[in-house]
């Protein structure tokens, strides 16, 4: 059986020995070593046996063997490290079709052309692209039936940040209005190789079936902007969006002379809840 196969295989760190291995800092690499922290990182994906499942970055494979003990349909892993295949080839071997392993790198693969049918992406994220891999997947949302990232614990803070608190921001803002964020548990340093200087929280992000508040996209996208500029007054941000600013700032009853870092988004009426 595939199982007892997967299950015979050798430890991650006797892997890495056989092989001569170590993390690489240009590729933002912390391996996990704990399967049993693996198998708890796949279990908050839920039902995955009708799952294509996409993994970013798995390294040495220990999330990619815990996608596939709990019961994955198809894992198709990428990995830019070269170094790694090896290792994954020997998954490979031990798991069969249910495997595909694309060398190349995440943020330039074209998601939509790799499967069809039920999608999920579960990743322990290199922590230099994250951000990045995340919008651009909030740009095809409708791909995914479910995202369960790990990131930096203060990007997972920003990501399901609540409206009017100091971590509230451009990626609260776009990612809630296109899906929901479950902060699922934290990971002490400690459980990686080499630790790295943070905590990593483990993200489920759920895509509605359409937005959370009627926008378009791209004028949300600028808007969202002003938020990179905090100590910046609304009527001097917004040139970049309206010629304008203050008569639209009027319109929507804002005071012009306010600050994004204090001001609580969702009270706009432009940009009020109005249910999934």
């Amino acid at each position: 059986m595939k199982i007892d196969a997967l299950n015979s295989l050798p430890g991650i760190g006797e892997s890495l020995r056989k092989h001569s291995l170590f993390t690489k800092k240009s590729f933002g690499q912390h391996f996990i070593f704990d399967l049993n922290l693996t198998a708890k990182i796949a279990r908050c994906a839920g039902d995955l046996s009708s799952c294509t499942v996409l993994e970013i970055g798995p390294g040495p494979g220990a999330l990619t063997r815990s996608i596939l003990l709990a019961g994955a349909k198809k894992v198709i892993a990428i990995e830019k490290d070269s170094r790694v295949l090896p290792l994954l080839q020997e998954i490979k071997n031990a798991a069969g079709e249910r495997l595909e392993i694309i060398h190349g790198d995440a943020l330039e693969i074209a998601e939509e052309n790799l499967a069809a049918g039920d999608i999920k992406i579960i990743s322990n994220l290199p922590y230099n692209i994250s951000t990045p891999l995340l919008f651009k997947w909030l740009d095809k949302i409708n791909l995914f039936s479910g995202l369960t990232l790990m990131f930096q614990k203060e990007v997972a803070d920003r990501i399901a940040a609540v409206p009017g608190s100091k971590d509230y921001g451009r990626i609260s803002i776009l990612t809630q209005w296109l899906a929901e964020v479950r902060t699922e548990f934290d990971i002490p340093p400690d459980a990686f190789i080499p630790p790295p200087k943070v905590t990593s929280t483990v993200v489920n992000i759920i895509p509605y079936l359409k937005p959370l508040y009627p926008a378009k996209k791209e004028i949300l996208k600028k808007i969202c902007e002003v938020f990179n500029q905090r100590r910046k007054i609304l009527r001097g941000s917004l040139k970049k969006i309206t010629a304008d600013p203050a008569r639209l700032l009027e319109i929507a009853g804002i005071d012009p002379e306010r600050r994004p870092d204090i001001y609580n988004w969702y009270r706009c009426g432009n940009f009020a809840p109005q249910g999934k």
